[in-house]
């Protein structure tokens, strides 16, 4: 159902492209769809065109950087998230995004420093709560780990396929603790795949 939508939005936007080739937000629109919809190269492409159009436009520097992440092109990502900032640097999703690109690079300092900037901006911010969580298990502390998990799921963080199956919980599965929140999912039931990192 969901993919059907995407496909439907994006024949929306292209259709607003056709009439109107020159505004942005038309193809960050369609971006968001092809997002979404797995076709992350196109996301790229749609994203790049925006920033053609108007280089000081935060949202597509955003989202391609997510874009950037979700095919593994993690200093694109960066580049990306570091334009984001710079823009809005009063805005915390894209500290928390830039920390998870560079804690998928294993530069687990950059990563923390970013993600307790987005926390700082935005104590509330799910997506941050669990990506500190994250940065914990990559330091194998799953007692920091489970204790931030716990507080994204408090705050209202519900994606339990992501928690059940992403590879940044990889070396703490084992732990106790972690086992019982996994449990708790189980009980409660899947919430649909979302990604780790925020769009705008």
């Amino acid at each position: 159902m969901k993919k059907l939508k995407h496909e439907l939005d994006i024949l929306r936007f292209t259709k607003q492209i056709k009439a109107d080739p020159d505004n942005p937000a038309f193809y960050v629109n369609r971006g968001f769809s092809y997002y979404y919809n797995g076709q992350y190269d196109l996301a790229i492409s749609d994203f790049t065109k925006a920033i053609g159009l108007e280089p000081d436009f935060f949202t597509p520097y955003n989202n391609r950087g997510n874009s950037y992440i979700q095919t593994c092109q993690y200093e694109l990502a960066i580049e990306d998230f570091t334009k984001a900032i710079g823009l809005k640097p009063k805005n915390g999703i894209p500290y928390n995004n830039r920390g998870f690109a560079y804690m998928m690079m294993g530069m687990l300092k950059e990563a923390e420093a970013d993600i307790k900037k987005s926390l700082e901006l935005n104590p509330n911010n799910i997506y941050a709560l669990n990506s500190m969580a994250e940065l914990y298990a990559a330091k194998n502390d799953a007692e920091e780990t489970c204790k931030w998990l716990k507080k994204a799921i408090e705050k209202g963080y519900n994606n339990w396929r992501y928690i059940k199956t992403s590879r940044t919980y990889d070396n703490i599965r084992d732990a106790e603790c972690f086992k019982r929140i996994e449990q708790k999912g189980r009980n409660i039931g899947d919430a649909g795949i979302e990604p780790a990192t925020s769009s705008v």
